[in-house]
């Protein structure tokens, strides 16, 4: 009986597979550019490890050199999605342009500093060589010279030594000795940390003092609301795939295993650092309460210095995706 079963099994299996690859094949392509080394990667892999094709696409990951290569390629229509920051969906829509925004990370960085230097408030930040990771109008930065004047009356760009500089070229320059501090991208942060850094100030933990009461999601995926509205399975399918392999990332240890080669993570502390940084800034769900906290923290940007958000007087309409609110 099992002899005359056993070619029927086989072709029913060979069917499956061959159904399963033709799906696949058939998959709509999203192409997602993103920079060669970014965090983003860490949340792709997983997506493109079956949840694309769960959520009825095939994630194609684009690869660029720098974050204004990857704008542009979205503007020219080189790629359909990119990671960037509602500040940038903002200035696009101002100049006529439908690009929307809907969250992807909540981490934030922070001023780090070796314990030995004693710094332990903004204030102590007077006379200290400060390196800030972005530029002039990075948000993080922008938000702790509001909190240096309303916590220590302090304006921190003429009473601090600034250098602005490349993330991991201040994380070299503050171990060697060369800055007394660096206010460095959350990731960049986490490295110092698992090096025995001192984390002196939290981005996050001044948001209160500055009158914000919830998180600003800052990086978001963003795609043009014409590609959403001609595709509207695809990008639901996206963010459906995201939030899913979010919630992998938060739980499952296993699966940063899988990630840990493509981590740049020299030793478990580092490795440990990172994994618990990005699980930190993972957003649950995608709700009004994140608009009005962008808006908030526009409102605090725009006081304090108005280039930060592009001279915007408020955010316009359509900056925040309403196609996936909860």
């Amino acid at each position: 009986m099992m002899k005359n079963l056993r070619p029927i099994l086989i072709a029913w299996f060979a069917l499956l597979l061959g159904s399963a690859q033709a799906i696949a094949a058939d998959s709509p392509e999203i192409k997602v550019g993103t920079l060669k080394f970014g965090t983003v990667n860490w949340e792709l892999k997983v997506i493109s490890d079956g949840l694309d094709r769960k959520h009825g696409f095939k994630l194609t990951r684009v690869d660029f050199a720098d974050k204004d290569a990857t704008s542009i390629a979205l503007q020219s229509g080189g790629v359909d999605v990119i990671v960037t920051d509602w500040i940038w969906v903002a200035s696009q829509r101002k100049l006529g342009r439908n690009f929307t925004f809907v969250p992807f990370s909540r981490s934030v960085g922070a001023v780090m500093a070796d314990p030995a230097k004693g710094i332990k408030s903004v204030a102590d930040l007077a006379g200290r060589s400060l390196g800030v990771a972005g530029g002039p109008s990075d948000k993080s930065w922008v938000l702790l010279q509001a909190y240096a004047r309303k916590k220590a009356d302090l304006e921190l760009k003429d009473k601090a030594d600034v250098q602005f500089g490349a993330p991991p070229l201040l994380n070299e320059l503050v171990e060697r000795d060369k800055l007394d501090a660096v206010l460095n991208f959350w990731n960049f942060s986490a490295r110092l940390k698992a090096e025995g850094y001192a984390s002196v100030i939290e981005i996050r933990d001044i948001l209160p003092e500055l009158g914000l009461d919830a998180d600003p999601p800052l990086l978001g995926w963003v795609f043009s609301e014409q590609w959403a509205a001609e595709n509207p399975a695809l990008a639901k399918g996206l963010i459906d795939a995201s939030y899913e392999a979010k919630a992998r990332l938060k739980t499952d240890d296993a699966v940063w295993q899988e990630l840990r080669p493509i981590m740049d993570a020299d030793n478990d502390a580092i490795f440990q650092a990172l994994k618990d940084g990005y699980r930190d800034g993972i957003p649950d769900r995608y709700e009004r309460k994140d608009i009005a906290a962008a808006e908030s923290a526009f409102a605090v940007m725009r006081a304090a210095d108005p280039a930060s958000v592009a001279h915007l007087e408020a955010l316009p309409e359509g900056t925040f995706w309403s196609g996936y609110l909860q």
